[in-house]
């Protein structure tokens, strides 16, 4: 296999452990250096390769560890090295049986895809609106990708895939590199038997082959960067593969233990056919999940739409303009997509970008380990209007909602913050008024977008240190984004002035986004929560099966952690209010 290393810097290498993925889309995707770039460089999370033939790929830097039939119709060695296969030669002389497999069947979108690659559904390019290029790496010609993506958006209405979706390839754009996939079959995705559902069975896995397959891959990766950034570690924290994480986390701590870890540890807002003994399995894996994969990272995000992680969590956070139904993975995993997208932009930026290490320094201090991430998507902006008055319409709201499953306490103390705005191209940062006009608002006296942003954070934090990013393009949306959008938006995403007329409104296309990434005193409240929830639970009684697979005592001692791990965001100087939970808390 021919390879070219990356000449880019900052690289990051990212591991995906998964049933239920977060898969920010390829729609940003630059690959031409002539073109004008936007504010994202794309090189930091992508790779440049070449195929034995000749072909330059474009790939992400991504090792994803997955079950025994999780793949469907994607070959776990992808289809961009693949050669012309040799006759078999048999020396075998007796009668030769054959037994195949029927395909798993191809939903609409990866049947379009697959026209795609063949050339029957591209259209000739318009030259008077240079589209970004990208490379086709199956075909290995360059090809218009904006292109592409205005024929799949022109058949956006077809793709209703929310009956038809079952795994994460089944929505998959980007082709992958063929040392990114690692599948564990001693566990299945499907079925009754052999499921990976403790803890303890998924810190059992990183041992023998398994590990071994992940060093290689991991090493293969790495060798070719010329600046290690670190890692971006994505894991499902409601099952076995939390326990798998939190093993991963451990072998990149004590092998690059100077390179920066974030974790996202992914939560589901529910599982098909949940029971009891489900339901606290999965809270029991959150918990454990989350003070190993917290004490081996540079810092951990949970990412969720439950309303908590506890035993009686709130309802699944709601977005005023938007549909999503929170029992389908599908919906709920494209929110968390567009927040993960967004928030992990200081990093990524193509000028003034921060390392991974300062943005967890900045977030982490005393311990603080975990952070919970805030979203507003989309970001409420009407047509017409300027960023002072979409701001000051919010009043003393915040626009974002939890998306960690911590609740926001206006009493509480913030620690750091990290905010981001996405999507202001096109669209005045700043007021416009008349000369002579008296301001609305104190926002609307400011000078620049940052002015603005800046100054409407420090109206609701004033003493809390902070680092605002404001970036002019948006997150943008291509098929087959589920279209689970509030009729008000345009196609840009923007609050429409008056309904809209038209039977059929053009499917969105962009979307402002707001993110913020906070270390507070809410985090207390959130881990004391889940850590009661787990202590209240006698495992001998409810489910045996979970003690099998881990030592009581070390459960013990991680739900121990996990208190006084709470105990790090309480308020040093003693003004944090304290909940009822907490004070129980302390008197066992």
């Amino acid at each position: 296999m021919q390879e070219v290393k990356s000449n880019k810097m900052e690289d990051v290498n990212k591991f995906r452990l998964y049933e239920s993925v977060v898969l920010p889309g390829d729609a940003s995707l630059c690959y031409d250096p002539d073109i004008p770039q936007d504010d994202l460089q794309s090189d930091v999370l992508f790779r440049e390769g070449l195929t034995p033939g000749g072909q330059v790929t474009y790939t992400p830097r991504l090792i994803a560890l997955d079950l025994k039939g999780s793949l469907q119709t994607l070959k776990e060695e992808g289809c961009l090295y693949t050669t012309e296969q040799e006759s078999n030669t048999f020396t075998w002389q007796g009668d030769i049986v054959s037994h195949a497999e029927a395909p798993a069947a191809r939903n609409t979108f990866l049947q379009d895809l697959d026209r795609l690659d063949a050339g029957e559904l591209l259209a000739e390019p318009d030259f008077t609106n240079p589209p970004t290029l990208a490379k086709h790496a199956s075909s290995g010609t360059t090809v218009a990708m904006e292109t592409v993506n205005s024929r799949l958006e022109k058949m956006q209405r077809s793709y209703r895939l929310e009956d038809s979706v079952k795994v994460w390839s089944d929505f998959l754009r980007l082709h992958l590199h063929p040392r990114t996939i690692s599948i564990i079959n001693q566990y299945n995705h499907d079925g009754e038997t052999a499921r990976l559902e403790a803890f303890g069975q998924g810190e059992a896995l990183l041992q023998g082959s398994v590990l071994e397959e992940l060093e290689d891959k991991l090493h293969f990766f790495i060798e070719e960067c010329d600046y290690l950034q670190g890692f971006q570690v994505v894991c499902d924290m409601a099952d076995g593969f939390s326990g798998l994480g939190s093993k991963v986390t451990e072998l990149l701590q004590d092998s690059y233990s100077g390179q920066g870890i974030l974790t996202w540890g992914v939560a589901p807002v529910s599982h098909p056919d949940s029971s009891l003994i489900k339901n606290v399995h999965h809270m029991m894996n959150c918990a454990l999940g989350m003070v190993h994969m917290a004490n081996h990272s540079s810092m951990f995000c949970p990412l969720t739409l439950r309303g908590g992680m506890g035993r009686c969590p709130a309802p699944p956070t709601t977005f005023p303009l938007l549909s999503y139904d929170p029992s389908l993975w599908y919906h709920s995993s494209a929110v968390l997509a567009l927040a993960l997208d967004t928030v992990t932009v200081p990093y990524r930026l193509r000028q003034n970008s921060a390392p991974m290490g300062q943005l967890a320094d900045a977030l982490t201090a005393s311990g603080r380990k975990v952070v919970c991430a805030y979203g507003s998507v989309p970001f409420p902006m009407m047509q017409g209007s300027c960023l002072p008055d979409a701001l000051n319409a919010c009043g003393s709201t915040l626009p974002w909602k939890p998306l960690s499953g911590c609740l926001e306490r206006a009493d509480g103390r913030c620690f750091g913050q990290s905010v981001t705005l996405k999507g202001l191209e096109g669209r005045s940062r700043v007021s416009s008024l008349v000369p002579g006009t008296e301001p609305p608002s104190i926002l609307h006296c400011a000078q620049s977008g940052e002015e603005v942003l800046n100054t409407y954070l420090r109206t609701h934090y004033p003493s809390t240190p902070l680092a605002a990013q404001l970036l002019y393009s948006p997150s943008k949306l291509t098929p087959p984004f589920p279209q689970i959008f509030s009729p008000k938006l345009d196609s840009q995403g923007l609050i429409r002035n008056e309904p809209s007329t038209t039977v059929s409104p053009l499917p969105v296309s962009s979307l402002p986004v707001l993110t913020s990434l906070q270390s507070s005193s809410s985090v207390s409240h959130f881990l004391a929560e889940l850590q009661k929830s787990c202590s209240a639970v006698d495992l001998r009684r409810v489910s045996p099966s979970f003690l099998s697979h881990g030592d009581q005592a070390e459960m013990a001692e991680s739900l121990e952690q996990l208190r006084t791990l709470a105990h790090c965001y309480h308020d040093d100087s003693g003004g944090m209010a304290r909940s009822s939970s907490e004070d129980d808390d302390d008197d066992d």
